[in-house]
């Protein structure tokens, strides 16, 4: 029988392209044979400023029915694929703002030996997607747990080219979520669950 594997994708987008690579991430490791929990963060920001933005405040009212992600998903989750827009180069303050409030868990090793990954978007190509991504791994380090980046495993790794995990340039808002992003999303969450599947029954077997 095979090993069943619980994953939680927890993120947060404000305008929706890292909201619409986390649910292909969902139903990709769905495909795979896992339970999912897709869980966004809590939202932060004033209304003054989510109005101010033709597509965020739309964005929001569409995603009001998406769970807000609690410490008890981080408990029950297996893997944890991590999402965040690339703020200056580094993780969104409500997605950090989340595992900030982990202080518990972690001293309780309740987020070791679990598998994470991470994914990110930004307005050009060199704005911020590697360093956001290495930011957001330096909590995975702290957290004891078990990095599985995409890497160049997959012919399609050399055409969208970022190793670290799956990366989207949004413009303007103007480029929106296509196939090459969609396929690194799909590569990712299959590896994922391939090898939480794999570490999870090889800890069950010494025990």
């Amino acid at each position: 029988m095979s090993t069943s594997v619980n994953v939680a994708v927890v993120y947060y987008s404000s305008t929706g392209t890292i909201s619409t690579i986390a649910e292909a991430m969902a139903k990709d490791a769905e495909k795979a044979g896992a339970r999912v929990r897709l869980r966004k963060a809590a939202e932060l920001a004033p209304q003054a400023a989510i109005d101010s933005n033709p597509a965020w405040a739309p964005h929001a009212k569409a995603t009001a029915g998406v769970a807000e992600v609690t410490p008890d998903d981080m408990i029950w989750a297996d893997a944890v694929l991590l999402g965040s827009p690339t703020r200056y180069g580094n993780v969104a303050a409500q997605l950090k703002q989340f595992l900030d409030t982990l202080g518990g868990l972690w001293q309780a090793g309740q987020l070791a030996d679990k598998v994470y990954s991470g994914f990110t978007s930004s307005s050009t190509a060199h704005g911020g997607q590697e360093s956001t991504l290495l930011a957001l791994y330096q909590t995975v380090h702290h957290f004891g747990g078990i990095l599985v980046t995409p890497g160049y495993t997959d012919p399609s790794k050399f055409v969208d080219g970022n190793p670290y995990g799956t990366s989207h340039v949004s413009g303007q808002g103007d480029l929106p979520v296509g196939e090459q992003t969609l396929t690194a999303a799909r590569v990712q969450a299959e590896r994922v669950v391939k090898f939480t599947r794999a570490i999870k029954a090889g800890l069950a077997a010494e025990n």
